[in-house]
């Protein structure tokens, strides 16, 4: 399992929600409290993203653009940044600002999962929120900015048009269906955002790198295991020394201490389950010794395990 499908399988989302927007000009929505993650797109027209609690400037999408916006109190879609809000969701509640214009209007159904006016030159959005959980979450997030933006490409083309297809249709299973979905569109928006950025984790772009990347999937598919530089470099088909010297510059760490960061942030999630020992947790992550792994996790995370426990409940 390469690093990127590793993150996406351990934070699974929860509660994934795909909604659709079908609204004419003008309109405004703001979301307060969202989702650690969302997934906004431009299927036909034009619309303004703003995060509203950072200086990020408003950016346009355009039909097959996609907006991932990660870890907003408060963001707004709207026909144009100068349309005031008209509607406000906090949480799954709505309250309408506005009353006097055209605000769409989160009640009125037009098909499954889909609301607004319906009528001919609207704009078509498609939104997908995300809840993300703990600190291997934390390290998926941490790979974006508040608010980045994918252009429209044949690489999430297909992908879009079946999730706009599906939002609409009401079978067994379709909740799964939309997960899995929005899932592969979170994918191959990724991709795409990190092939385009220099601002992409190192980790990722290592990835490319036959001999680090082999090395990085190796750590992840067995983070439990008594790895050493050596077998690393073995496995891998290279030299110790030329092998250190490779992970570092393009990873930012040597081996072990990726990998005992790695560990670190599995242990910490592990650690919110209060039914599962320190000792398993240690387990769990390649510790054999429960006071080697607190030794580890305090240097790590600045509080021993129990208190990290403790913490985070």
């Amino acid at each position: 399992m390469d690093v990127l499908s590793d993150l996406l399988h351990r934070a699974r989302a929860r509660n994934a929600m795909v909604r659709q927007l079908i609204q004419r000009p003008p309109w405004s929505v703001t979301f307060t409290d969202p989702p650690p993650l969302t997934v906004v797109t431009t299927l036909a027209g034009h619309a303004s993203v703003r995060i509203d609690d950072t200086d990020t400037a408003p950016v346009r999408l355009t039909a097959g653009d996609i907006a991932l916006i990660t870890r907003p109190r408060r963001y707004t879609i709207a026909d144009a940044p100068s349309t005031p809000p008209q509607v406000v969701i906090h949480g799954r509640s709505k309250r309408v600002v506005d009353r006097s214009t055209q605000a769409p209007d989160t009640q009125r159904s037009l098909a499954p999962r889909t609301y607004g006016d319906g009528l001919p030159g609207a704009t078509i959005m498609l939104r997908g929120a995300y809840d993300l959980s703990g600190d291997v979450g934390d390290r998926l997030l941490g790979m974006l900015p508040p608010l980045a933006v994918v252009p429209a490409g044949p690489a999430t083309r297909a992908a879009l048009d079946l999730l706009a297809t599906e939002a609409t249709r009401d079978e067994p299973g379709q909740d799964a269906v939309l997960d899995r979905l929005l899932d592969l569109l979170l994918v191959l928006a990724l991709r795409a955002w990190c092939a385009a950025t220099e601002t992409a984790p190192a980790w990722y772009q290592a990835l490319s790198d036959p001999v680090i990347g082999e090395a990085l999937r190796l750590l992840h598919e067995h983070p439990a295991r008594r790895w050493t530089v050596a077998e690393l470099a073995a496995r891998v088909g290279t030299s110790r020394a030329a092998f250190a010297v490779r992970f570092t510059a393009l990873v930012g760490d040597p081996p072990l201490t990726y990998l005992t960061g790695w560990r670190m942030t599995l242990a910490a999630d592990l650690l919110r389950d209060a039914e599962t020992t320190v000792a398993a947790v240690a387990r769990e992550v390649g510790y054999e010794d429960p006071f080697a792994f607190s030794v580890a996790f305090k240097r790590n995370r600045g509080v021993s395990p129990s208190i990290w426990r403790r913490q985070t409940h």
